[in-house]
């Protein structure tokens, strides 16, 4: 009970924006109380569940710890989906259009596997191992589904490999490949093991992704739990099957059917080849204006709206309507950076001519610069929101900084002073019993991973000292908690990627493959130390025992990354014209095309060549200091006025939160706003039982039944007979070409190139 009186350093000022005003007023009086001195600690009796309403529908807060967890039965399916979900994806990762099998497909069929598994398998024991422990549990459940869900995305650094092969003519064998791609994901793994007392314990740190993951759980368990509102209306289990099959059934119509309905650019149906009216209103390569799309998979592709906090997501929605509905049309229509002659959304570089950029042009046989044949060719140009996007990396990763500082500094402090089990939150508590994981084991998983990423560096010619590796892990150590508790809070992730190319460009300039390794072991190690914290929060509310949580990570990434290796390694070697724009199964790679276009930016050409004073992008270096600047003046009206509007603003989230652009455009923000303003501020506000019992349950169905149906689209009637099904009938009506045949979708920039050939600066 003596970690109670910590608190007294925020009981005054408490305020928590997840927590609803008339909860605030009870919980603040009962930490006051703790500063009485008179008071006898131990008979205080805390409460039973969370104060947040959040977490308190979706998550259980009790626990059976005789429950199975660590069964064979868990470790052989989960082991099976750490095969199935890395390799499936890996192949389809380089096809576009992709399919993406995603780890809640593996949490539904795991379901029913395991029940058949309890009911058909015989209870025999194998050198002293349980085949059949009784009953599928929920917690095997959550098990499998966390060693399905750490492998299922194609691991960050096997676009270096990729980029490599295409763009740099360098193919290495597979133990480099091996050691730098597992040191990139493990070694992130022991920095989220070392952070987790800041990012799990604490019950502010909710993580709400992750609730929708747990509300699947328990009704798929029919586990019954505080906070369910209204015990009225449906089951959550006949709510979550409607819902599952309403959704399943609906995709095969935007995602097949009647496709325009997913990339809706209504207004450009209109006015066709008017190309203003194309960028301001299309989704292809335009603003978005059109306001909706009738497709889930595009709402939901920045994450569901139904788990972000309102007042995070308004905090995205003000920086996507500020600085690209209102600032890039400023700045493209007044033809700042050439924009004119571009398309005014793209993921892509560009040449003086308006072409693709060609990377071959200014490269020596080694693959750095030669600064001689760059001024012969062109300097590089992107479209308006390519080049705000990096301005606003830049403002966010002070923003970070300074807001954490400002406003979590006293949790950091006291946080910094405790251990797991002296919480008292009800969750921790329940934790407390269960043998915590020792510190050496993450240790002995970092110093493994440095010595292979160390290896990788110097036995092979990347280009990179190791001083360069060490800078870039400490970029990743220091931003780790900061952005961990801004993305467990708002779900939105700050990204460290840019920060990384900037520091190495000017480090290291000329060098694309060093480029590449310090980008990826300065931003994907604190990625995966958040990914794999999110994974022991969601194991902290579901009550699985920390150390079967450890060892089914660990396992379950080497398997996945070994597995996604194979498969590149297999597809490179015979599929033919890999990663070519006109391979003839779409296996055109583009994820390697935006990974090799940053290194060609920040490693080739590099940043004092774009943003240094004097050069095109110059102007951009100045959202550092506006990123410094306003949380300063944000908290400092949150001092002088503690209960306006102003304690909702999160600048991070404002200048992270669109991180996705490009590719990402409004087709993705605009309806993922509208979709939590209603469900997320007006239903929780009007009707907060119903808000309570099924709001998770609804993402969970919605999510589930698009997986399912992208699946079955694909494989049932794109695939087949080399995806010549249905294309004289379905794929060329109205429906499916009416959003295509515009000038959005041809990415028509506003002016063409003068009759020189070449617009731009004549020197550079």
């Amino acid at each position: 009970m003596a970690t109670l009186r910590e608190d007294k350093h925020s009981a005054s000022s408490f305020d928590d924006k997840k927590l609803d005003a008339e909860k605030q007023a009870d919980i603040v009086p009962a930490v006051a109380e703790f500063d009485d001195p008179n008071l006898d600690k131990d008979v205080l009796e805390l409460e039973d569940d969370s104060p947040y309403p959040e977490v308190r529908s979706a998550v259980a807060n009790t626990d059976d710890p005789d429950m199975p967890v660590n069964t064979f039965r868990a470790w052989f399916i989960g082991l099976i989906w750490s095969i199935i979900l890395p390799g499936m994806n890996q192949f389809f990762f380089f096809r576009y259009p992709s399919v993406t099998v995603t780890s809640i497909v593996a949490q539904l069929l795991s379901y029913p596997i395991g029940r058949l598994w309890a009911r058909t398998v015989p209870n025999v024991k194998i050198f002293g191992v349980s085949l059949n422990p009784g009953p599928f549990t929920v917690k095997e459940h959550v098990l499998i589904t966390i060693m399905a869900n750490v492998g299922y995305q194609s691991a960050y650094a096997t676009d270096i490999v990729a980029v490599q092969r295409v763009y740099y003519n360098q193919t290495y064998n597979f133990g480099y490949q091996w050691m730098v791609t597992m040191s990139t994901q493990l070694i992130g793994f022991s920095v989220g093991g070392i952070a987790r007392r800041f990012l799990v314990a604490p019950p502010s740190m909710i993580w709400p992704s992750n609730l929708v993951t747990c509300a699947l759980f328990n009704t798929l368990h029919s586990q019954h739990y505080a906070g369910m509102g209204n015990r009225g209306g449906i089951s959550r289990e006949r709510f979550f099957l409607y819902v599952f099959i309403g959704s399943f059934c609906w995709y095969f119509f935007p995602g097949y059917i009647f496709t325009a309905l997913s990339f809706f650019n209504w207004v450009c149906w209109i006015a066709p080849n008017n190309v203003v009216v194309n960028q301001l209103f299309g989704y292809y390569s335009g603003l978005g204006m059109s306001l909706i799309t009738f497709d889930w998979s595009q709402i939901a592709y920045i994450g569901s709206p139904l788990a972000t906090p309102w007042w995070a997501s308004a905090n995205v929605a003000a920086g996507f309507v500020f600085f690209f509905w209102f600032l890039t049309p400023i700045l493209y229509y007044t033809n700042t950076w050439y924009a004119k002659y571009l398309p005014i959304s793209s993921r892509g570089s560009f040449d003086n001519t308006g072409g693709s950029y060609d990377v071959s042009q200014i490269l020596t046989p080694e693959a750095t610069l030669d600064v001689e044949k760059y001024k012969a060719y062109s300097p590089l140009f992107l479209s308006t929101t390519f080049a705000l996007s990096y301005g606003l990396s830049f403002a966010s990763i002070t923003a970070t900084i300074t807001h954490t500082f400002l406003y979590f500094r006293k949790q950091i402090w006291i946080q910094a002073r405790r251990a797991l089990s002296e919480q008292p939150d009800i969750h921790a508590r329940l934790m407390s019993r269960y043998p915590q994981v020792p510190e050496w084991w993450y240790a002995v998983i970092f110093v493994t991973m440095f010595v292979f990423g160390a290896v990788s560096i110097e036995v092979w010619h990347t280009q990179m000292p190791i001083w360069a590796l060490v800078l870039a892990l400490a970029i990743s150590f220091v931003y780790t908690v900061p952005i961990g508790m801004i993305q467990a809070i708002t779900n939105q992730q700050v990204g460290l990627n840019v920060i990384a190319e900037l520091i190495v460009g000017y480090a290291l300039p000329g060098r694309p493959i060093a480029m590449m390794m310090f980008k990826t072991f300065g931003y994907i190690t604190m990625a995966q130390a958040l990914a794999f914290t999110s994974d022991f929060k969601l194991g902290h509310y579901m009550k699985v025992p920390p150390r079967p949580m450890f060892w089914s990570q660990v396992v379950a990434t080497i398997v996945g990354l070994t597995v996604q290796l194979g498969v590149q390694s297999w597809m490179f070697t015979n599929i033919p014209n890999m990663c070519d724009p006109h391979q003839k199964d779409g296996f055109i790679c583009p994820s390697t095309e935006v990974f090799g276009t940053a290194s060609i930016i920040w490693g080739v050409i590099g940043p004092q060549r774009q943003f240094s004073s004097g050069q095109i992008y110059y102007g951009l270096v100045f959202f550092f200091l506006i990123g410094a600047i306003l949380p300063c003046i944000a908290y400092a009206i949150s001092l002088k006025w503690p209960n306006s509007f102003i304690k909702y603003v999160n600048f991070p989230v404002i200048f992270a939160g669109t991180g996705y652009i490009p590719p990402a455009s409004a087709l993705n923000y605009v309806p993922w706003t509208i979709t939590a303003f209603i469900f997320n501020y007006v239903i929780r506000r009007r009707h907060f039982s119903w808000w309570t019992k099924y709001n998770y349950i609804l993402s969970a169905g919605l999510d589930s039944g698009v997986a399912i149906s992208v699946i079955l689209i694909f494989f049932a009637l794109q695939y087949p007979k080399n995806g010549t099904i249905g294309e004289n009938s379905i794929a060329t009506w109205w429906g499916n070409t009416v959003g295509i045949n515009t000038a959005d979708a041809a990415s028509a920039p506003l002016r063409a190139v003068p009759a020189s050939g070449t617009f731009g600066p004549t020197s550079w």
